[in-house]
């Protein structure tokens, strides 16, 4: 018999809010078997009794992963969008489209890439050779882990068209804040490129963006995809009249202005033990030159250490997600 608490018995806060769930519906299109949805989104919310924060918060995940990776920490404790709620933000959590709780139809949406397998995991979430300063992932980095085994249950395959993928994501995210009106993005990992992309097709609708260990540095490759328009594998709309990618890499920087991007306030939050914050300042300076008042937010900086790419989910989450709420409140101050 396991020795693991019951979630039910365990020391969890009683919460009072409100609280629903609701579909961003797909594009209706005609399939071999007849009318069905290219990419719903499944959006889940929650409210404090009295909302005292102006504009709603909208939390984008990350690659692979699903919307339930704001929901509690790897320990079972509270998750960043329990924080936020607490803090007087109306709060809403999106499933990317074919991932979590949006279901994925790869006739509609194409091929799936390959799920990411614990190997990968291990080297993004818990990478051994920074084990000594990544002090707030105090579990098994080795396969078999009771808390590596509940971060993977949670991933699944990205699309195996990576741009296709982030229009999808910032589509419905539009889609979204037509609906909810004006919010704050907080995305995290993968899930940055659908900030970037929502930002310019409706700057308007995005009061900021957090960023929290965005995807980089501008321009990289990865196995599953590349950065081809610099923090986006979809093409962004530049001040230079891009036909290809590879136009933009070619650029001067007065060519590299995203105009929808001008004065939008943009932080970039990163982990002191995390290989993200290695290249959070090329992020910010790519940011910086597409206009956007953009600034990095280190959190050892505020004395929080020890945390990895994943510190939205581990031990100390209720103090990673204190900058983030400090960050977003003084927009409104």
């Amino acid at each position: 018999m396991s020795s693991q608490t019951a979630p039910h018995l365990a020391d969890s806060p009683l919460i009072s809010s409100r609280r629903g769930q609701f579909w961003v519906p797909g594009d209706v299109i005609a399939s071999d078997h007849g009318t069905v949805q290219r990419g719903p989104m499944y959006v889940t919310w929650e409210a404090p009794e009295s909302v005292t924060q102006p504009h709603p918060v909208v939390l984008v995940h990350g690659g692979g992963g699903q919307g339930s990776e704001w929901l509690f920490t790897l320990d079972g404790k509270p998750g960043w969008a329990t924080h936020f709620v607490a803090a007087g933000f109306a709060t809403y959590v999106v499933d990317r489209p074919g991932m979590g709780r949006s279901p994925y139809n790869p006739e509609a949406i194409g091929a799936m890439g390959a799920a990411i397998p614990y190997e990968g995991a291990i080297g993004i979430f818990a990478p051994p050779d920074r084990a000594a300063d990544h002090t707030q992932w105090p579990y098994s980095r080795e396969i078999g882990g009771r808390e590596l085994d509940q971060l993977m249950a949670g991933f699944g395959p990205l699309p195996a068209d990576l741009a296709a993928s982030q229009e999808l994501d910032a589509a419905r995210i539009v889609s979204l804040l037509d609906i909810i009106g004006p919010a704050v993005l907080v995305t995290h990992s993968a899930g940055g490129p659908a900030g970037w992309l929502v930002a310019d097709k409706a700057p308007e609708e995005v009061v900021a963006i957090a960023a929290v260990e965005p995807m980089g540095p501008p321009f990289a490759t990865f196995p599953f995809g590349a950065l081809d328009w610099g923090l986006t594998t979809a093409p962004v709309t530049f001040a230079g009249s891009f036909q290809h990618a590879q136009d933009v890499r070619d650029a001067l920087p007065a060519d590299l202005r995203i105009p929808s991007f001008a004065d939008k306030p943009v932080a970039v939050f990163t982990a002191s033990a995390s290989p993200f914050r290695d290249w959070a300042p090329a992020t910010v300076d790519f940011l910086s030159t597409a206009g956007a008042k953009a600034t990095w937010v280190d959190l050892q900086e505020s004395g929080i250490v020890g945390n990895g790419h994943g510190l939205i989910f581990e031990v100390n989450a209720h103090e990673t997600v204190r900058p983030v709420i400090d960050w977003i409140s003084q927009l409104s101050s």
